[in-house]
């Protein structure tokens, strides 16, 4: 459940945080009559979203065996990749986030019948629900589909209520900083992902282990408690992981870190060559 929580709770309120800086961007513009066609674009985004979250949940039910494996292992690195992609857009885009929605906006509202706001916030919000759909269905694969679901529902119920308070009182969220602590989340979960994909490629004989059973922790904490699939589900824990899981879990966070930093560095360094 815990996973689904978390996971609900840093996408949900950052639709809230897209969502509140159109709003915000409507007011500053004079156009605040407007909000109506982003309440509308950003609804649209969400059913849509809960749709794809349905039938990608439907597709996993149905399958058994060799399929179900495959289509586990495909949803894990998949979801990896969006996640790893959504890391570095964070580390690029965060500062700018909220000049760019209000550029949008500007562009947007030139359409008297509000198709371009409509679109606006509709691809805004789509892009984040579709993600969210995708490792909401990772997250629930090893572990109650039920129970990371019932995470799902009371993280948005909380980022609702967080984001609302967020926007109704002289609070201020500091965006970049939020990006790079949910960053460091997403990086970790990340990581998890793949070695799990890794491991249900290794169980239908697609890759190889290289050794079974690397360590085994069983007797500290077991795969099938709670607390050892709730580590499951969020970093990637198995109690007795195969040489081929170690590798791409530490071999991923070698990589991406290293790429965060060039990019850290490089980007620090463009000012100066300008």
């Amino acid at each position: 459940m815990l996973p689904g929580l978390l996971l609900t709770l840093r996408e949900g309120l950052e639709v809230a945080l897209i969502v509140g800086l159109l709003l915000a961007s409507l007011k500053k513009l004079g156009y605040a009559d407007r909000a109506r066609t982003v309440w509308l674009g950003a609804g649209s985004a969400a059913l849509l979203s809960l749709v794809v979250a349905v039938g990608l949940a439907a597709a996993g039910a149905e399958l058994e065996g060799l399929s179900e494996a495959l289509y586990e292992g495909v949803t894990l690195l998949l979801a990896a990749v969006v996640l790893t992609w959504m890391i570095f857009w964070m580390q690029r885009q965060g500062r700018s986030t909220s000049r760019e929605l209000e550029a949008q906006v500007s562009r947007a509202i030139v359409d008297e019948r509000g198709r371009g706001l409509f679109l606006v916030a509709f691809v805004a919000v789509l892009r984040e629900g579709v993600e969210l759909a995708l490792f909401m269905t990772a997250a629930a694969v090893g572990s109650s589909a039920q129970l990371t679901w019932v995470g799902g529902l009371l993280g948005g119920m909380l980022a609702a209520v967080a984001g609302y308070a967020l926007f109704a009182s002289t609070a201020r969220l500091d965006v970049r900083r939020f990006f790079q602590v949910t960053g460091i989340i997403l990086l970790i979960f990340a990581a998890g992902l793949v070695a799990r994909g890794i491991h249900e490629f290794v169980e239908i004989g697609w890759l190889p282990a290289l050794m079974d059973n690397v360590w085994n922790t069983a007797s500290m904490l077991s795969d099938q408690s709670a607390l050892g699939q709730v580590a499951g589900s969020l970093l990637g824990y198995r109690s007795s992981p195969s040489l081929a899981e170690v590798i791409s879990y530490i071999g991923y966070l070698a990589v991406v870190l290293f790429l965060l930093g060039w990019t850290s560095r490089a980007h620090l360094r463009a000012p100066q060559r300008a």
